[in-house]
Parts: C-alpha cells; sequence; structure tokens
C-alpha cells in the first residue's frame, strides 16, 4: 500500500529568485516531505507520474533496467513519440544503446583524456590570451566558457577549424530553448546534413580523430551521423554552461574563489563540488516496464518518472550542509553525470575541460569579478534542457591579470 505522500502540482524548472545556483523551490519544498511525489503529466491526457527528489532512489532508478530510457515509451504527452533515431543511444536501452555506446567507451578513457591535457591547455591559453588583448569588460560566456569546448570536441570528431563556429550557433539553437519550432527544425536539420556530409568525407579520407576510428566498424552513415549529433551536443553544451555557471557561483562566494587561487591542490575537489552543487543537467526521465516498488510505493508499468538530478545532488541525507559550496567538501558520489548504463560518456573528457579552464582562469585574472550587479545576470530560459547563463559580463585589473 502507498504511504501518504506529498504532490507536486506542476513540475518547476525555475530556480529561486536571487538564488540561480539552486534547485527550484518547489522540489526543495517537495523532498521535506519525501523522495518521492506524486506528479501529473500536463496536458489534456493528464498522464500522471511520479517526480523523484532523493539522492538513493534516483541513482536506484538509473541503475534499475526495469526503468526504460526509450523515446517512444515516454508517458507524458497525448500523442505517440517516435523511437529515436539510430546512433542517438541516449534515449535508447539495451541492446540497442550498447551497439553505439561499447565502441565509443575505449576512446573516452581517462587516460585517453589525460593525453589531451596539453592540447585543452592551449586552447585555453589562446581564449585567455584574447581576453587580455581585448581588455575588460568582456562576456566569459562567448569570450571563454563556449569556445574551449567547442574547440576540444570538434578536435576529437575531425570537425574542420573554419566550420567550428557554425556548429556552436546551431547546437546554441536547438539546446537554447528560446528558438521558435521553425528555428529548432531549421537548426536540427541543417547540423544533420552537415554531419552526414562530415561521415562520408570521413569514410573517404579518414584523419585521426574518433568519427575517423568509428568509419572502420559496421556502424551505418545514419549511425554515424546520430551518434556525432549526440557526442557534439554533449561535448559542447554541458561543459560549456558549467565553465560559465561554475565562476558564476565562484565570484559568488569569495572566500572559496581565493581559496582555489591560494592552493592548486584544489582544482580537482573543486570541479567535483561545482559539478553537485549547479547540476546543470537538471532531470531526466525514465518509464516503468512493470510495476516496481520504489520508497514504500508501487510505479505501475508505463508510468513516467522525472528524475531530479539537482535536487538529488542537493539531499541533506548525503551530503552535509548541501546547500553550501564547499570546495574542501570530500568529493566523490554526485550524480552530475547521472549514473548506471547512461553515466555520462564524456565524464572525463569534461573533468579535464573544467580542471584546466577553472584553473587557468583564476590564475590568469586574479582579480577578476562581475561587471554588472549578480541580479542583473540573465540565466538561460527555464525551458533549456542544461541550466546556465546567457551572458556573464565580467572585469578584472589590467596591471593585476598575470
Amino acid at each position: 500500500m502507498d504511504k501518504s505522500l506529498h504532490t507536486v502540482t506542476t513540475l518547476p524548472t525555475a530556480r529561486p529568485p536571487g538564488c540561480p545556483f539552486d534547485p527550484p523551490a518547489e522540489l526543495t519544498e517537495a523532498h521535506r516531505h519525501g523522495s518521492i511525489s506524486r506528479y501529473t503529466h500536463p496536458g489534456p491526457a493528464a498522464k500522471p507520474g511520479w517526480v523523484i527528489t532523493g539522492y538513493d532512489l534516483v541513482r536506484q532508478v538509473l541503475a534499475d533496467s526495469r526503468f526504460s530510457s526509450r523515446k517512444e515509451l515516454m508517458n507524458v504527452v497525448d500523442f505517440e513519440l517516435p523511437p529515436a533515431p539510430p546512433g542517438e543511444f541516449l534515449l535508447m536501452d539495451e541492446p540497442r544503446h550498447g551497439r553505439y555506446r561499447k565502441p565509443l567507451v575505449g576512446k573516452f578513457t581517462v587516460r585517453r583524456m589525460r593525453l589531451l591535457t596539453e592540447r585543452i591547455e592551449q586552447i585555453t591559453a589562446e581564449r585567455l590570451d584574447a581576453m587580455a588583448e581585448a581588455g575588460p569588460p568582456t562576456d566569459l560566456v562567448t569570450a571563454f566558457a563556449k569556445p574551449i569546448p567547442t574547440m576540444v570536441i570538434c578536435d576529437l570528431l575531425g570537425v574542420p577549424y573554419e566550420d567550428r563556429g557554425s556548429f556552436q550557433e546551431q547546437i546554441d539553437t536547438f539546446m537554447g530553448g528560446e528558438a521558435s519550432d521553425e528555428e529548432l527544425i531549421a537548426a536540427y536539420t541543417a547540423t544533420q546534413e552537415y554531419l552526414a556530409e562530415l561521415v562520408a568525407a570521413k569514410r573517404v579520407h579518414p584523419t585521426d580523430d574518433v568519427l575517423s576510428e568509428l568509419t572502420g566498424t559496421d556502424l551505418t552513415d545514419q549511425e554515424l551521423k546520430g551518434i556525432s549529433l549526440i557526442l557534439l551536443a554533449a561535448g559542447f553544451d554541458t561543459t560549456a554552461n558549467m565553465l560559465a555557471l561554475g565562476t558564476f557561483a565562484l565570484l559568488q562566494n569569495p572566500e572559496q574563489l581565493a581559496a582555489l587561487r591560494d592552493d592548486p591542490a584544489l582544482t580537482d575537489g573543486a570541479v567535483e563540488e561545482l559539478l553537485r552543487y549547479l547540476s546543470v543537467a537538471k532531470t531526466f526521465m525514465r518509464t516503468a516496464l512493470e510495476d516496481v516498488e520504489l520508497g514504500g510505493h508501487t510505479i505501475e508499468a508505463g508510468t513516467t518518472v522525472v528524475l531530479s538530478l539537482h535536487a538529488a545532488n542537493r539531499d541533506p541525507q548525503r551530503f552535509a550542509d548541501p546547500h553550501v559550496l564547499d570546495l574542501h567538501r570530500p568529493y566523490g558520489g554526485h550524480l552530475a553525470f547521472s549514473h548506471g548504463i547512461h553515466q555520462c560518456l564524456g565524464q572525463q573528457l569534461a573533468r579535464v575541460e573544467m580542471r584546466v579552464a577553472f584553473r587557468a582562469l583564476v590564475d590568469r585574472f586574479p582579480t577578476l569579478r562581475l561587471a554588472v550587479p549578480a541580479d542583473e545576470v540573465v540565466l538561460r530560459p527555464e525551458t533549456a534542457d542544461i541550466a546556465g547563463v546567457k551572458s556573464l559580463p565580467v572585469t578584472w585589473d589590467e596591471e593585476g591579470s598575470r
């Protein structure tokens, strides 16, 4: 029998006023009543569902094969959703998921990503040099946070240098949460067409990159196009927003910023704490394939549950003082990269990029600060899949830069 539980009437996405780094207040309040809440998906059919905010339950669902990631099973709208296109493995279960993920695993190992450190350091230094040459103030999003992961992921996939700007623009369009349906379709179609041409070119003239290596497998052109889209979007948007929102969080916590600036050994822990604290990938969804007992409640087969990673990473039963940014916190165990078979494939790459970029930024510009009041920093819209800021105006003392 279900215990009495809290009901979330609408799925909130807006962060609390004046608290751009915190989960939506309604989810924090829901968690006070328990780790799981009832929820009705919007729409005329009013599909019943659940919202899970507790760390242990979120982690449990992510590791449970009785909960599906398949797009066509998401019971949240009043019409049938199509299956994910070939190669777009984030919205698939085994064995299709494994067909696409397994050839990639060896290309994103800790060792291989660490070998990229020198290249990431070079890209980061070039961006910082450009900032210093242009002088303050600048928008850290366009000058620093976006170009670094764009260059890195395009290097990995072998995207020609002259095409990288248009790639960044197209991904911004279909992941930024502000485009019209027509703009989304146009950007998605243009990206698909470009990737089809890129795959064909790699088959004829392979180069030293991941996409060329994948042309040597049994994956079809259509599958390679889908895989490339996932890698480009995930490899760019999440890291770019972590760099920008993470810098904003550090600037709003000056004692933590000073600690990071003074102690290079704190860099790894700082990255992990920012990942936990910000959780830019806000929610995932899973659909029960059978009746599942979860946290004392029955999740009926066919029901879609919403997993709040941000709320789970602020669960006081898992993290002491969870709403405090503490770079000295013993790190490990957060769910910012998800968990289970869909745990982020590129997490080691993202870690290397963030370690290099944050370290270099605070070393190069020790007087970095906001150029506008904090409440004037514009956040990405609630509809964006990844949390972040649209722009981050910053300034610094030129004589104090290094």
